[in-house]
């Protein structure tokens, strides 16, 4: 039987003293932030805190029962956290950053707010600028582990997990191939091939020849690796980390900072009587993290109390795969990763295809009566890229799942994972960031950073005055703005030399990962490795108009509103382990012919900039007349569409026609 009631039930009538808490804050160093004149003055706080938690209230966490107990039968974890603290006229917003895979930085808030960001992936090395948390060993556990890698060359596979921030694979029990199995697998779509076990070792062979120098952090492969295979490893690990504290680690801290005048040994709360509210925001990964938090009850403290009134998971297509055995809490949903079978909906929808049951993300802070105001937002790679069509429509795509009065979804159209790096005016797409595939099209430039700022102020005003936002604004069925992922349901444009959309999307599979594994809660212990794979769940994306720009519900750019091309949340990989299907969450843009001439030369039926804008000036003309529509309508602030403004007048858009 899953935990969710149980723990929304029991939970409650726990006393205090049962509950996790933070027992102790390090302070390391104090600092005046660097401001400019006029500036409210800031200071950075950095440290550590330690916590500990009850194996019975904190049961939910995977393997918590088996971490070691210190002499009050607790189970302790310790973290790193940074602080932005207004020294004078403070909102008494507490903001707090989800780090992604450890990164984060704290700064001056530009209407005071008190910015917070902690240690929550307790698999990451600690490191100076790495925000990082530190969490028991269950030693004398066992169970399966994966590892997967593509595009390898050499002899030595070196086991890590996760992008970003690779970290090391759990160690198998022992070293003997016969007891593990590596495959190989020519495409995401082919049958895996075992690799013979004499053929294959826990091994280093950089510096000796196979079968190599025994390593169980490493494997040796007889005659090297070949990259244009994939190559995937499970295997049985032992002494597992017990991830999931995570959680109650983040939620310890913020009650702590909330509510706390100071820890046990007297050491003062460094922000105590300055915080009325409290908002979270997490992106990609940790925007997944949000979502777990919640749907996992962590939205309520020791005491009872909400830990956060406002939460904004964007870009979170799916759970985050942490609170499981041997979790890989750094992954991107690629072959075998587990993530979205974990609840998607923000009411309640019963997964009858999966055979899952009805439940939604909801239900334990209901329960408790604990759940925040949410701002959820995201954009097309999301559901190109990162599976998210479920959460808008169920696992059978028949109709809409409703949201509920507490939450707002607001989508961007034609915008990749993020949104661009630079999100200014471009005609050749936007630079590569570091590390990233390598597409046959051009990066999309299209943003969604303005609007995001618009958005937060709007959730901050929710959390702090009761004003509610703008009415949600993504792509429905009812509507009829989303439809399956081909050329012919999108309606896509005949575009010479253009990629068709046909099989660019990153199906959801089904997986079964065994009987010990909790699919709504995304937790438990994974014990098929890989996975059964059951079957595909559809996935339906919105429809675009005569340009190939997507319509229909959301919340377009100025970009999208005064185009320079087509500007779409899928790619083509261009080389490499896949080539030629989609190419990660890496959005593509096609810009649009200069003139009419040359766009009747290359048989283009998408309008010029020419046949669009008929000179610079109309074009600087029509994002200024739209830049402030948006200001008006509240989905860009001033300084931001003054900004765009003169980024267009600087662009060298039609700047080589003459004015008419």
């Amino acid at each position: 039987m899953r935990k969710r009631f149980l723990l929304a039930g029991a939970a409650l009538v726990l006393a205090t003293s049962a509950q996790g808490r933070v027992t102790a804050i390090h302070i390391e160093s104090r600092t005046p932030a660097p401001t400019r004149p006029g500036e409210r003055p800031y200071e950075i706080i950095t440290g550590s805190f330690d916590g500990d938690l009850s194996p019975r209230a904190d049961a939910i966490i995977t393997d918590i029962d088996h971490a070691p107990r210190n002499a009050r039968g607790r189970v302790g974890y310790s973290a790193t956290f940074a602080i932005a603290r207004p020294l004078a006229r403070g909102s008494g917003v507490l903001f707090y950053d989800v780090p992604n895979r450890g990164n984060g930085k704290v700064a001056p808030d530009e209407d005071g707010h008190i910015r917070v960001i902690s240690g929550w992936q307790g698999d990451l090395t600690p490191a100076p600028g790495v925000q990082s948390a530190s969490v028991p060993v269950a030693r004398g556990l066992t169970g399966l582990a994966l590892a997967r890698v593509t595009d390898l060359s050499g002899s030595t596979w070196g086991l890590t997990g996760g992008i970003g921030r690779p970290v090391a694979r759990p160690l198998p029990v022992d070293l003997n191939p016969a007891h593990a199995q590596l495959y190989r697998q020519s495409n995401d779509g082919a049958a895996l091939q075992p690799v013979p076990a004499d053929q294959w070792a826990f091994a280093d062979c950089r510096s000796k020849a196979f079968p190599g120098t025994p390593d169980p952090s490493h494997i040796c492969l007889k005659g090297g690796f070949d990259p244009a295979l994939a190559y995937t490893l499970t295997y049985t690990a032992r002494d597992p980390l017990v991830l999931g504290i995570g959680f109650a680690a983040t939620r310890d801290l913020v009650a702590f900072l909330r509510h706390a005048k100071a820890d046990d040994a007297g050491t003062a709360n460094p922000l105590a009587g300055q915080v009325r509210w409290s908002v979270v925001s997490g992106t990609s990964q940790s925007g997944n993290f949000v979502k777990s938090f919640i749907n996992l009850g962590f939205n309520r403290d020791e005491a009872g109390r909400r830990v956060f009134d406002g939460a904004n998971p964007n870009i979170a297509a799916r759970q985050v795969p942490l609170n499981l055995r041997f979790a890989v809490p750094g992954g991107a949903a690629t072959l075998f990763e587990p993530g979205s079978e974990g609840t998607l909906w923000w009411t309640p929808y019963n997964d009858t295809v999966r055979g899952r049951g009805r439940h939604s993300l909801l239900d334990r802070c209901t329960a408790s009566s604990t759940c925040p105001r949410i701002m959820e937002t995201f954009g097309s790679t999301e559901l190109w890229g990162l599976r998210l069509s479920p959460a808008l429509v169920g696992t059978d795509a028949k109709g809409d799942v409703p949201i509920p009065a507490n939450v707002r979804r607001y989508y961007f159209p034609g915008v990749t994972h993020g949104g661009s790096i630079t999100g200014g005016i471009s005609l050749d797409g936007d630079k590569p960031w570091p590390g990233a595939p390598v597409c046959v099209l051009a990066n999309n430039p299209n943003p969604s950073l303005p609007t995001m700022r618009a958005l937060l102020k709007r959730l901050v005003d929710w959390v702090t005055t009761g004003r509610a936002p703008p009415p949600s604004q993504y792509p429905t069925l009812a509507h009829g703005d989303l439809v399956s992922p081909t050329a012919a349901a999108m309606h896509w444009p005949n575009i010479p030399g253009a990629p068709l959309p046909d099989g660019k999307i990153n199906a959801l599979l089904d997986y079964d990962y065994g009987p010990a594994f909790d699919y709504p809660d995304l937790s438990g212990v994974i014990t098929r490795q890989p996975p059964v794979i059951r079957g595909t769940i559809p996935s339906l994306v919105p429809r675009v108009d005569a340009d190939g720009n997507e319509m229909g519900g959301g919340v377009p750019s100025v970009q999208h509103l005064v185009p320079l091309g087509t500007y779409l949340g899928w790619n083509v990989l261009a080389k490499g382990y896949g080539a030629g299907g989609d190419c990660g969450f890496a959005g593509g843009f096609i810009p649009f012919a200069t003139t009419r001439a040359e766009r009747l030369a290359k048989g283009d039926p998408r309008r010029s900039l020419e046949e669009r804008y008929g000179s610079h000036a109309g074009f600087v003309a029509r994002v200024k007349a739209v830049a402030a529509q948006r200001v008006k309508e509240g989905w860009l602030l001033p300084d931001d569409a003054a900004r765009l403004v003169a980024e267009a007048q600087a662009s060298s858009v039609l700047t080589a026609m003459p004015e008419k």
